[in-house]
């Protein structure tokens, strides 16, 4: 299980076919006299007034595009320190999150169906945006509000749904990661572990506060000479800051779990690192930990 740290999101949008559960979303939009998405020629969306019923962007009527107020008071409370990472990702579900997607067009003149068929006007394509992390993983951006995901992508376009959607289309597209609302104060990390529960509408535990994974652990002792006891800590890469320098306890991108190897007194340093060894190749055939740790630390320590 390869260590990770900190990664800065950067990457560029790759076209793809949209998940079954947005592309329904757009399929509801307005649509033009040519039943093209509305607004699909890259006209901004920033500052549009996004209540009323002929709302074209999603089907939260009412909806003002703001940061929902649970969201708002959880993330106050997770920069306050009051708020775990558990807590603030507890606090997504069921919310209104937004999904960025970008219309791209044909060239005017251009052949849409091969060398038969007519020529056509410029052609609204809807590709959903997708990331690559610094460590080669995918990730998906996703926002709490218009204003956060335009402030990102002036051209992007919105799509809302309520976060087990979401969860459920980032995992579609083979997301590893995602990341809430990217390039603002606070962009908080989601790990696919968390992202399984939350498309599933169950409480997530982090693997260093789940009982069963360590349980599965002290089973492997018997298989690993030299070994004492195993410690389980968040990892260093569970943390985040904010924008101003805030610490935050969560939105890290890893590594999650870390493990401590106590080795028995009076040992070596080959027979130390033996022993590390051993903890490393039975960590393989933990499933439960593949299941539920996004990534892992292994380090040597003493009692």
């Amino acid at each position: 299980m390869p260590e990770e740290q900190h990664e800065e999101v950067a990457g560029a949008g790759q076209q793809r076919e949209l998940p079954g559960h947005i592309a329904a979303l757009l399929a509801r939009s307005a649509k033009d006299e040519h039943g093209r998405p509305a607004d699909s020629a890259g006209v901004a969306w920033a500052g549009r007034d996004l209540s009323g019923a002929g709302n074209p962007l999603h089907t939260f009527d009412g909806d003002d595009g703001l940061m929902t107020a649970q969201i708002a008071q959880a993330r106050e409370l997770l920069l306050g320190g009051a708020l775990t990472e558990a807590g603030f990702v507890e606090a997504l579900r069921g919310q209104r999150l937004f999904v960025p997607v970008i219309a791209t067009r044909a060239e005017e003149g251009q052949r849409l169906d091969g060398p038969e068929a007519p020529v056509g006007d410029k052609q609204a394509d809807i590709a959903l945006i997708s990331l690559t992390s610094s460590s080669g993983r995918r990730t998906m951006p996703i926002f709490t509000s218009v204003q956060a995901l335009t402030q990102w992508h002036p051209e992007a376009r919105p799509v809302a749904a309520e976060t087990e959607r979401v969860m459920l289309a980032a995992l579609d597209e083979g997301a590893e990661l995602v990341v809430l609302d990217p390039g603002s104060e606070v962009d908080f990390v989601i790990r696919r572990p968390a992202m399984t529960d939350l498309a599933q509408g169950v409480c997530w535990t982090p693997s260093y506060d789940d009982p069963e994974i360590a349980a599965e652990l002290e089973g492997i002792l018997d298989y690993c000479p030299g070994v004492q006891r195993l410690i389980v800590t968040a990892g260093t890469g569970v943390g985040t800051v904010s924008a101003a320098g805030t610490a935050i306890a969560g939105g890290g991108a890893g590594p999650e779990l870390r493990i401590v190897v106590v080795t028995e007194p009076g040992l070596d340093e080959v027979d130390v690192r033996m022993a590390v060894a051993s903890v490393r190749a039975s960590l393989t055939e933990l499933e439960l930990l593949r299941e539920r740790a996004d990534s892992v630390e292994l380090t040597a320590g003493s009692a």
